[in-house]
């Protein structure tokens, strides 16, 4: 047995024996009113501060009822047009103390061009002090004293740490902004190490990566599905193995996030020696929101105490537009009432001067009692042409059942509600590299999806009059990603398409078929 990983996972348990401990007395809402009334004396004397009376507000009986009253919701295009541009322009005390110097660039899988989200010192010290957390998570895995060896290697397949840089402030991906800013004890583990990780140009850096791969001993991998699928089967190809086992035979864990991992889960077992734990992460371009903490459940527990304050918007007609923009005046609840398996949209407040902003992400709590939530989709991925209410994470489960039923891999896939006629019609484009039947396809998407969504299956009756199956080469969906600057880091393909983007989209399949 390992002395030296006897000795850090002893110490990985004791620590997270001592954090269980104060869990236990850990009062989710008490920690959110704290957040909220420490969020608001930092920001009191910013400009955002004084127009919105902070100072009044933390006089108050009732701090979270003052402040939902006397701010508005916005969207990014709101606060920045009135408010992030002016500490993008170099102007301190905007919406946060001091000046703002770096800023993640987020165009999630709708926008074209790129938002600039602020990030401070204090939201990356909260970013770090859940990350600690999570790694002490790993006590509950029960993994052997090997694994906690120094030479084991976490591979993070991120944006490039070379910023770039106008004079006043640093912009780039949240994953380059953050693996820049890794403690130096933490440089040990690090791949694929400083010099690899500036490279700004994403094939240049994967084969660097494929390169030295057979020089690393890697045992934890971390990054978006598609991409780290790609990396994988590209270092497969290079060594002629037959799995990545070959070369890295202590591989153990996969961290992943961003999109749901249930659609990759079949393509990556097949690069596989054995099976690998899988853990799930919620970092946002706005703070480090949840974490799986407990193995073998489909949950995150939300990170509470770290800076963020968090609204519950119920994701309905009420609240949101046919377009999945939200009201001026939407309806918002807080931690202490929410109901398990309803979906909500997420407004937070954070330490990085984000006031009840609307992240786009929908999500449902699995367990109340433990703060564990699961991330549903987006605000403005569902369709609901007629009526049909069909989520993101309807669509993520019937392609999965799709792919289990007939073996195959669904790598990517995209879904657009048309018109037909006088009504409607879906239709989906899957990306694949294995022979499938689009009418096959179409039954078994479509059965499933009467199974999982009631509403569905009521309005394939009465208006939605088919289901389409376009059926692509996996490759041109990464094609477009790359062709409109989206490739790799933490680009994803959107899971519904519309309006200008879908016209774009469909012009470039035809191109593609006609070449």
């Amino acid at each position: 047995m390992p002395i030296i990983g006897s000795i850090i996972k002893r110490a990985i348990e004791l620590r997270s024996l001592s954090t269980k401990e104060n869990q236990k007395s850990f009062d989710g809402c008490k920690a959110q009113h704290d957040v909220l009334k420490s969020l608001l004396r930092k920001a009191q004397f910013t400009h955002f501060g004084e127009e919105h009376d902070f100072s009044e507000i933390l006089r108050s009986k009732d701090i979270i009822g003052e402040f939902k009253k006397k701010l508005p919701v916005h969207d990014y295009d709101l606060i920045f047009k009135k408010w992030w541009y002016r500490s993008l322009n170099g102007e301190a005390f905007v919406t946060w103390p001091g000046k703002v110097k770096h800023f993640a660039l987020s165009s999630g899988t709708s926008g074209a061009s790129s938002k600039y989200i602020p990030v401070t010192t204090e939201m990356l010290k909260s970013i770090k002090k859940t990350s600690v957390r999570q790694l002490l998570s790993l006590a509950q895995y029960n993994f052997p004293p090997e694994f906690f060896e120094k030479g084991k290697g976490i591979l993070m397949l991120g944006g490039s740490t070379h910023l770039q840089y106008n004079g006043t402030y640093y912009a780039g991906d949240l994953s380059g902004i953050t693996t820049g800013n890794i403690p130096f004890w933490f440089q040990v583990f690090y791949k694929p190490g400083k010099r690899i990780s500036k490279e700004r140009d994403w094939n240049t850096k994967l084969d660097e990566i494929v390169k030295n791969a057979k020089n690393w001993d890697i045992g934890v991998i971390v990054g978006v599905p598609a991409w780290l699928q790609i990396l994988l089967e590209r270092i497969i190809k290079t060594y002629n193995l037959k799995h990545i086992h070959e070369i890295w035979p202590n591989l153990s864990i996969y961290v992943h996030g961003g999109v749901s991992f249930a659609p990759y889960y079949k393509g990556f077992e097949r690069l596989l020696g054995h099976p690998l734990t899988y853990m799930e992460t919620y970092l946002a371009s706005e703070g480090f929101i949840a974490y799986q903490k407990r193995p073998g459940v489909d949950s995150m527990q939300m990170s509470l105490d770290t800076g963020l304050f968090f609204e519950f918007v119920p994701f309905n007609e009420s609240n949101f537009d046919n377009d999945g923009n939200i009201v001026a005046n939407p309806e918002t609840i807080t931690l202490k009432d929410v109901e398990e398996e309803k979906e909500y949209a997420l407004l937070i407040s954070s330490n990085a001067g984000a006031w009840r902003y609307l992240i786009g992400d929908t999500i449902k709590f699995t367990s109340k009692k433990l703060n564990e939530i699961r991330i549903t989709g987006r605000t403005k991925h569902f369709l609901s042409l007629c009526g049909e209410h069909l989520s993101q994470d309807n669509m993520n489960r019937a392609v999965e059942l799709m792919s289990n039923d007939l073996n195959i891999e669904v790598r990517e896939f995209t879904v657009a509600g048309i018109k037909h006629g006088s009504m409607f019609a879906h239709k989906w484009f899957l990306g694949t590299d294995d022979p499938l039947d689009p009418d096959e396809a179409k039954e078994r998407i479509d059965n499933h999806l009467k199974q999982l969504n009631d509403d569905y299956r009521v309005e394939r009756i009465a208006a939605i009059k088919d289901v389409i199956v376009e059926i692509l080469p996996a490759k041109v969906f990464y094609d477009w990603m790359r062709d409109h600057g989206k490739e790799g880091a933490q680009n994803k393909f959107p899971r519904v398409i519309k309006a200008k983007q879908l016209d774009e989209w469909e012009k470039y399949v035809d191109n593609f078929k006609n070449n």
